[in-house]
């Protein structure tokens, strides 16, 4: 098979389109004949030499993938040759085929084409397990998510608006705030000539964010504490802003609100597998009725992976991008 590799990291040019094994599932795992997989901030790090994958996992990019499954390994039930699935992955979805462990494969859902479906497994177990899973999001409550047209931003916005909640976004354009008012946003945030911090205090009373989903990291460390409510939660997932930071104590403790920092690629198989589980509970019926849908900027084949990444790496793009192999 063909799969993007690192031979030495770098800039998009590191990424090579190369000939390499096929990979054997193991106990538990199926293999997928992937038909595309979607570029995330973690396969730019990777690439750049700053976030290997775990032990054991494939060697190449890509966090998620579609695809149809070509074989099965020991002790699989439930699944056959054939079915069409999308699939959380540890690393491996830039590549023609990929083993996957049961506990992380979806059925794609209805109404979706297969390609499309490799745009849902990531955002949707990232969503999922923290704005509602860990910071508990409930109808009525505000929610502020950063990065609002990214990949994680508008499934974000859609999930929320779903179960109730009153959405507030940033991000860095008019247009990009357009397509976020478009998905369910109520209150759009210029984060390049607002401060968010000012912005969420005059649209809530001065109550601030119930819940607020960050990509940044150190650099809105300070200001996400200030934005919180009264027992609001705060949920950082992406660093791109620094990952040392001073967080005020005294201001968390008057407001009883809480901090949690979670990583999706490194967690156990078994938690991995729980949170899938409660996405195709939770998250698959509200697709299938159409309420939340995958949002796509561009497709491009998997060869052109380099182009992909300057694409995500430039920052015009609306929602994901992603890459087919000649299977799609």
């Amino acid at each position: 098979m063909h799969a993007i590799t690192i031979p030495e990291p770098g800039g998009p040019e590191a990424l090579v389109w190369a000939e390499v094994p096929d990979p054997e599932p193991g106990e538990g795992e199926v293999l997928v004949e992937v038909a595309a997989s979607a570029v995330n901030r973690a396969d730019v790090l990777q690439r750049q030499g700053f976030y290997n994958p775990p032990p054991g996992a494939s060697p190449y990019p890509g966090l998620e993938c579609a695809g149809r499954i070509v074989a099965l390994g020991p002790g699989v039930a439930g699944w056959a040759v054939g079915d069409e699935v999308c699939a959380l992955l540890s690393g491996g979805g830039y590549a023609e085929k990929v083993a996957v462990p049961v506990g992380q494969l979806l059925p794609v859902p209805d109404g979706v084409d297969l390609v499309t479906a490799a745009a849902l497994p990531e955002v949707t177990a990232t969503v999922w397990s923290n704005v509602f899973m860990v910071a508990h999001l409930r109808p009525g409550e505000t929610f502020l998510v950063h990065g609002g047209a990214s990949g994680i931003g508008t499934m974000a916005v859609q999930l929320a608006k779903a179960v109730g909640a009153r959405v507030a976004v940033t991000a860095g354009s008019p247009e990009k705030l357009a397509r976020c008012a478009e998905l369910g946003a109520d209150i759009l945030i210029d984060y390049r000539q607002q401060d968010f911090v000012e912005e969420l205090h005059k649209a809530t009373d001065g109550a601030g964010a119930d819940v607020i989903l960050d990509i940044m990291g150190a650099k809105y460390l300070e200001r996400n504490v200030k934005a919180l409510a009264v027992n609001g939660r705060l949920a950082v997932i992406g660093l791109q802003g620094g990952r040392k930071g001073e967080l005020d104590l005294g201001a968390l403790l008057s407001k009883r609100a809480a901090v949690t920092a979670t990583s999706l690629r490194m967690r156990p198989l078994d938690e991995k597998a729980a949170i899938i589980a409660a996405v195709r509970e939770h998250v698959w019926p509200l697709i299938g009725a159409g309420t939340v849908r995958p949002v796509v900027d561009r497709t491009l084949p998997m060869a052109e992976a380099a182009e992909a990444h300057r694409a995500l790496e430039a920052g015009p793009h609306v929602g994901k991008i992603l890459l087919t192999t000649p299977a799609a």
